[in-house]
C-alpha cells in the first residue's frame, strides 16, 4: 500500500487514529479527570476539532438549544469560517453548566502544552500508546467513526473543516478491524 502524506497511516503503515475500542477506553478514563479536563477531552473526542480550536472555544460558541458547538476553523489562512458540530446532549448541558466560563469567556484557561499533557495522561491511563495516542489521534478517530457509521463524506468534511473532500476521504481508507467492519456491511 502506498502511503501518502494525507493518509490515516504513517509512512511505516501505522494507523494515526483511535479505533472504536480505544475510543471507548479513552472515554472510560475521561470520567476520572477533573471536570475542566474531562470536558476538554470530551469536546476533542465528540467534535474532532484541533487542540487549538478547542482551546479557543468560548461560552458563546455553544448553542445549548440545539446541542451544537460553533468552532472557528483555524487553518483557513485568514478567512473566518465557523463550522457547527452537533454534540451529545449531556455534553452540551455540561458545557452550559460549566461555571468557570462567564458569558463570552474561554472554557479553558490552560495552554496548548497543558492540553496536550492532559490528553497524553488520559491515553496512558486508557492503555493507549503509539502515534495515535494524541489529540490528532482523537481527530482522526472522529473521522474514521464517521466513515464506519456511513455518515456522508460531505458532512464529515463540514464537521472537520476540510476545504477539500479528498482530505476527508482518507478516513474511508482504513484497514484491519475497521476495513472488515465496512466490508461486512456488504455481505
Amino acid at each position: 500500500m502506498e502511503i501518502s502524506a494525507r493518509s490515516a497511516y504513517d509512512r511505516e503503515g501505522r494507523r494515526k487514529y483511535l479505533t472504536p475500542t480505544e475510543g471507548r477506553r479513552f472515554l472510560d478514563q475521561v470520567v476520572n479527570q477533573p471536570k475542566p479536563e474531562a470536558l476538554f477531552c470530551l469536546v476533542l473526542y465528540y467534535t474532532g476539532c484541533r487542540i487549538s480550536e478547542a482551546l479557543s472555544l468560548r461560552s458563546n460558541n455553544l448553542d445549548a438549544e440545539t446541542n451544537v458547538v460553533r468552532i472557528q476553523s483555524l487553518k483557513k489562512r485568514g478567512r473566518k469560517e465557523i463550522r457547527r458540530v452537533p454534540v451529545p446532549e449531556f455534553l452540551a448541558t455540561a458545557l452550559r453548566n460549566f461555571v468557570m466560563a462567564g458569558e463570552g469567556q474561554p472554557f479553558w484557561l490552560f495552554s496548548r502544552t497543558t492540553g496536550w499533557r492532559i490528553i497524553k495522561r488520559v491515553m496512558l491511563a486508557a492503555r493507549i500508546s503509539g502515534i495515535h495516542a494524541t489529540t490528532k489521534g482523537l481527530r482522526h478517530g472522529f473521522g474514521v467513526r464517521g466513515a464506519l457509521e456511513q455518515i456522508p463524506v460531505s458532512l464529515i468534511q463540514i464537521w472537520m473543516g476540510h476545504a477539500d473532500s479528498t482530505t476527508t476521504a482518507i478516513y474511508l481508507a482504513v484497514q484491519d478491524d475497521e476495513e472488515r467492519a465496512l466490508i461486512e456491511k456488504t455481505w
